[in-house]
């Protein structure tokens, strides 16, 4: 009987002999099968689904949510938002949350808004911080997730509390060895100020409305209106079905707070009599009354691919298909108008007019950003933020982006599109098409 050794051996000299023997063409074959990679065939493009969207009020800068945080804002739009889609929790597998002022916030905010919402320690969790755009720009990365079969379901949205932002000191070598420190805001140095130009974004929105010969009039005409539209909505109860209520834990019990706080608060006959805020030469039109406020709040959505959207998104009210999503950038200066060249870029992806969107939702970081942008694309009035925006209900930087998205798709109705677009510092904008759907349809 022959041993494993000599066995071997043999088997060794038989697999040369045969390797010998074979023609050049066959060695070259079995080389390669050693060498080669096994290459998966591309997966085709999915559709992703949105099945769910909610918000939280927009609270007053110092407001109600001051002692809250912009992740425990986020878990509360998070954890709402899964509810309603009814997709199971163990189905996510990625959260991705916007958020712009994150000094003093903690360690990875998205990661911690995903833990306090009760997902899994094994769902990962990535922040966005795109400006004003980032929750918009987080649920196209969502979406891009799906399409590619990357992921089935997964939540995006964006939070922000601005009334926490720390001032800044500087460190080590740069500290006086002795007298007095100086202290920056964080709140212009991360959020409200062009570093190119060294302006605040309020000058960028005067030189806009100079461009584009936009009255002071006009602006405070706009602005009330926004205020009209949003006291309204609020009024007929259009913004409940958005909004879920955030409870607050105090020193003499809980408070819930269920409503956006800025909306009430427009002094109409102030409105004429500000003095301009950024410019002060006086021709100066952008007052804090025809320009958005700083806010907390934050907004979540489920995305997911078809066959979840199918199996969970009978009767959902807002069960949308994300039809096309487009960036685009400027001169810093000219950040406001950014929206008016990304809008024909998303609409041409989406292979629709102007005249195809039922509702547009733009940000309303000035009331010049809306009258520039409108003068532009040519847009009426009617279907541009019918429910107000930004000026009245608040500007929670790194939640405005998906905020929008979520008052857009609670207004449109089956086969409708919308659209959501929001510019953003530095010079760029975000949109995305939506287009509501039937989930028996699908």
């Amino acid at each position: 009987m022959s041993s494993p050794l000599l066995r071997r051996s043999l088997q060794t000299l038989s697999s040369k002999s045969a390797t010998m023997s074979s023609t050049p063409a066959q060695r070259l074959q079995a080389v390669q099968r050693q060498f080669s990679v096994s290459i998966r065939r591309p997966k085709e493009i999915q559709d992703a689904y949105i099945l769910s969207a909610v918000r939280t009020p927009t609270a007053l800068f110092n407001g109600s949510f001051s002692s809250v945080s912009a992740p425990e804002l986020g878990a509360t739009a998070i954890k709402e938002a899964l509810k309603r889609s009814d997709v199971p929790a163990e189905k996510i597998t990625s959260v991705y949350m916007g958020n712009v002022m994150q000094a003093a916030v903690g360690q990875a905010p998205a990661r911690q808004a995903t833990i306090f919402a009760g997902l899994s320690p094994s769902v990962e969790a990535t922040t966005i911080n795109k400006v004003c755009a980032s929750g918009l720009k987080a649920v196209s990365i969502a979406a891009q997730q799906i399409e590619l079969g990357q992921e089935e379901a997964v939540v995006a949205g964006g939070m922000e509390n601005m009334s926490r932002v720390p001032y800044y000191t500087a460190r080590g070598p740069q500290l006086p060895a002795f007298g007095n420190i100086t202290a920056e805001d964080g709140l212009i140095k991360d959020g409200l100020w062009d570093v190119y130009n060294q302006i605040h974004m309020g000058n960028c929105a005067e030189n806009t409305a100079k461009k584009y010969e936009i009255s002071r009039e006009q602006q405070d005409e706009y602005a009330i209106e926004s205020f009209k539209r949003a006291g309204e909505a609020w009024k007929a109860g259009l913004f409940k079905e958005e909004v879920v209520p955030v409870t607050i834990k105090g020193k003499k019990g809980e408070t819930v707070i269920s409503e956006d706080e800025g909306y009430g608060r427009l002094k109409l006959d102030k409105v004429a009599t500000l003095k301009p805020a950024f410019d002060r030469s006086g021709n100066g039109t952008v007052t804090a009354a025809n320009s958005s406020s700083m806010n907390d709040g934050a907004s979540a959505l489920i995305v997911t691919n078809k066959e979840l959207a199918k199996q969970y998104g009978k009767g959902k009210r807002v069960l949308a298909k994300i039809v096309a999503y487009a960036d685009a950038a400027v001169d810093p200066i000219d950040f406001p108008v950014a929206p008016a060249k990304v809008v024909p870029i998303v609409l041409e992806r989406a292979g629709i007019t102007k005249e195809q969107v039922k509702v547009w939702e733009f940000n309303e970081a000035f009331a010049a950003v809306i009258k520039a942008n409108a003068k532009i694309l040519g847009l009426g009035s009617d279907n541009v933020n019918p429910r107000g925006g930004a000026i009245s209900l608040g500007h929670a930087l790194g939640s405005s982006g998906s905020r929008i998205l979520v008052t857009l798709l609670h207004q449109l109705k089956k086969g409708e599109y919308g659209c959501a677009a929001i510019c953003n510092g530095g010079g760029a904008a975000s949109a995305m098409v939506v287009q509501i759907v039937d989930a028996d349809e699908l």
